[in-house]
């Protein structure tokens, strides 16, 4: 009897947080709409792209502590993004689509293999794009202020994107994330970059490949990206080569030295900086501006790695030539967090205490092996950790 008693208290106590999250939830959405008018967003779209929404989705926010290139080594994350079989359908979907890529190029610059392997990554040329409703993910998002303000702003972003007729809201979906259609841009980064390539008077990145291709080229061109350049390209160095020097022109590092891994001579012109994301031994990569390009549309190490790669098989280039350090130690989220609050203490890192190895942690890490004099390799290691530190380290 007791137990009947404690499950019925149970589900009375169950059914009244819903009622309560639902009424935040429309609270929310009224206090929504003075903005979303102020945007050009009428009440008959507003109210259409709410129907049948009653309250949050309450397995979105889940995924807010998880984001593979961020938590995964790099090597890790590389075996899936690319993997065989992902080289085999790439090349058998640019084949089909050479006309259009070869369009695309013409206007935007950026080559077919490149815009194929972000189409790749970000949903399987296509196979995977998401099924979430949009709306539905950013208002759960925006409701509970994950990240602040960035999501509530992507939500009107979305409604004005209704507005315009390009989409419908029973259309429009993607990742859990807002992310939307073949190639997962946020609706503000739609609304900014998107294009219409085939002419049809909508910019369609979830059904036409020609509009979501072109989309890939049009953000990367607005980005930034250079014609005349290569992400970057697997490298070898030279016994006892100064890694204290590690950015400078592309030809500079032929007079030192350094030389690719597949035989091919280095370009003389464009600047680069190398990028051991292993550490020595594992593959070392001299890297130009458009990496930050790449990072521009994610910035995880890992993703613009995997998309630079992954292009470059796409185009008839060989597999990495040096091994990863699969077995070695290397520090998870705590340790990274760690490893940043030491390096700022000492005056070498002024970036977020997040857990995330990127540009701003591999300067602080150089800077710091540079100090002491050891190999400016810029890897973050649990050695490192306890040398600065001296406290015991979270080891996988």
């Amino acid at each position: 009897m007791l137990s009947r008693r404690w499950f019925f208290a149970a589900a009375a106590c169950l059914a009244t947080g819903q009622a309560r999250a639902e009424d935040a939830f429309r609270t929310f959405l009224e206090a929504l709409r003075p903005d979303a008018a102020a945007r050009g967003v009428t009440p008959e779209t507003f109210d259409a792209a709410f129907r049948g929404i009653t309250g949050p989705d309450p397995g979105i926010l889940a995924h807010t502590r998880r984001q593979n290139e961020f938590v995964r080594p790099v090597w890790d994350y590389l075996v899936g993004a690319v993997s065989a079989g992902r080289i085999t359908r790439g090349r058998a979907r640019a084949a089909s689509l050479a006309a259009t890529l070869q369009a695309i190029e013409a206007r935007y610059g950026v080559p077919g293999p490149m815009v194929t392997a972000f189409w790749g990554v970000e949903s399987d040329f296509g196979a995977s794009a998401g099924s979430v409703p949009t709306i539905r993910a950013l208002a759960t998002l925006a409701e509970a202020r994950h990240r602040g303000s960035l999501f509530r702003d992507e939500l009107l972003a979305a409604l004005t994107i209704l507005q315009r007729g390009d989409i419908t809201a029973d259309r429009m979906s993607g990742s859990w994330a807002g992310a939307m259609g073949q190639v997962q841009f946020l609706p503000s980064t739609y609304l900014a970059h998107a294009v219409d390539f085939d002419g049809d008077g909508r910019r369609d990145i979830w059904t036409s490949q020609a509009d979501a291709l072109a989309s890939i080229a049009a953000y990367l061109k607005d980005l930034g990206w250079d014609p005349t350049l290569s992400w970057g390209y697997e490298v070898r160095l030279p016994k006892d080569f100064d890694l204290s020097r590690y950015s400078g022109e592309l030809g500079g590092f032929t007079e030192r030295g350094i030389r690719r891994t597949d035989g091919k001579p280095l370009p003389a012109r464009g600047r680069a900086s190398l990028f051991l994301p292993g550490g020595l031994g594992a593959p070392v990569f001299l890297i130009t501006d458009n990496f930050e390009v790449i990072r521009g549309y994610n910035t995880s190490d890992a993703y613009a790695l995997a998309v630079g790669h992954l292009a470059d098989r796409l185009a008839g280039g060989p597999p990495l030539a040096a091994p990863w350090p699969a077995a070695g130690a290397r520090l998870d989220g705590p340790g990274l967090q760690s490893l940043q609050s030491g390096l700022a203490a000492a005056g070498f890192y002024d970036g977020p205490t997040d857990g995330r190895a990127g540009p701003k942690l591999r300067e602080a890490v150089r800077r710091y092996q540079i100090s002491v004099g050891i190999p400016a390799d810029g890897y973050a290691t649990p050695a490192l950790l306890a040398r600065i530190s001296g406290t015991p380290v979270p080891r996988r």
